[in-house]
């Protein structure tokens, strides 16, 4: 498959290296400051993203830019038509206009806070045992984040989609809180810490706490490597699912629907 990369920094980078190894070839890669990218364009600048990604003749495009840049990246690139995979996160509050732009251009994508497999999995051992706990009301759940101090946004899309896990999991659970307490926190309250530190790819943990006893589920990050291998297999899925019927355009998919 040809594949454009919008977004060409550490993961831009790795996600090539991945793409090409699976026997893909990278046609155009697009950034607006790495010096490297074959097409660099300036901040802001959607329509040239778009151009240089109509011309490079893509038949799929992964965008793993900057929360402030993806949404400008999204409106340019979906009316091309092509499947478009967004790594990038930040932007779940704009999920239901990208969805609303899907259906009026007959375009299609899909999203993921984190293409990791095993990530995946954790979701669902997280929500599994969220449910089970929920019935003893003795036990208080938390979540923490940590990232390397380049991250852009605060608290991670991982995060997020594992806290909404919780609270499908708990329903007693029904707001999530990100600052700090200067009160007691509330019984319906979830809180969702983050740190920043160093280099560290990932690492996120649920806290199950009792009076009696305490368990914990984490899982970490080795290195990016997987997220960039898991965006280009998606990629994959995604047009093979189109292609087979089994997915159809002007929708936004997520990760659950392609694995």
């Amino acid at each position: 498959m040809k594949i454009a990369l919008v977004g060409y920094g550490k993961m831009g980078h790795m996600i090539e290296t991945a793409a090409k190894s699976l026997g893909h070839e990278v046609v155009v890669t697009v950034d607006v400051a790495a010096k490297d990218a074959s097409a660099l364009v300036s901040a802001g600048d959607y329509a040239a993203v778009a151009e240089a990604v109509k011309k490079s003749g893509a038949e799929g495009v992964i965008e793993f830019s900057h929360p402030s840049a993806v949404i400008g990246n999204l409106n340019a690139l979906i009316p091309l038509g092509i499947p478009v995979v967004v790594g990038t996160t930040g932007w779940a509050k704009n999920e239901a206009e990208i969805s609303s732009l899907l259906e009026k251009t007959n375009g299609v994508a899909m999203r993921s806070s984190n293409f990791s497999i095993g990530v995946n999995t954790f979701y669902k051992i997280v929500e599994e045992a969220a449910k089970l706990l929920s019935e003893y009301s003795e036990y208080d759940v938390a979540v923490w984040e940590a990232h390397h101090n380049q991250k852009a946004d605060s608290p991670s899309g991982t995060a997020l989609e594992i806290a909404r896990r919780v609270m499908k999991g708990n329903s007693s659970k029904t707001e999530m809180v990100f600052d700090a307490f200067h009160e007691r926190p509330k019984a319906n309250e979830l809180h969702v810490s983050s740190t920043r530190i160093g280099s560290v790819p990932g690492t996120h943990t649920v806290f199950f706490d009792s009076p009696a006893d305490s368990i914990e589920l984490t899982h970490r990050a080795r290195s990016r490597e997987g997220f960039a291998r898991g965006s280009v297999v998606a990629l994959e899925k995604l047009v093979a699912k189109l292609a087979s019927g089994e997915l159809s355009r002007g929708k936004l998919y997520g990760m659950e629907d392609l694995f």
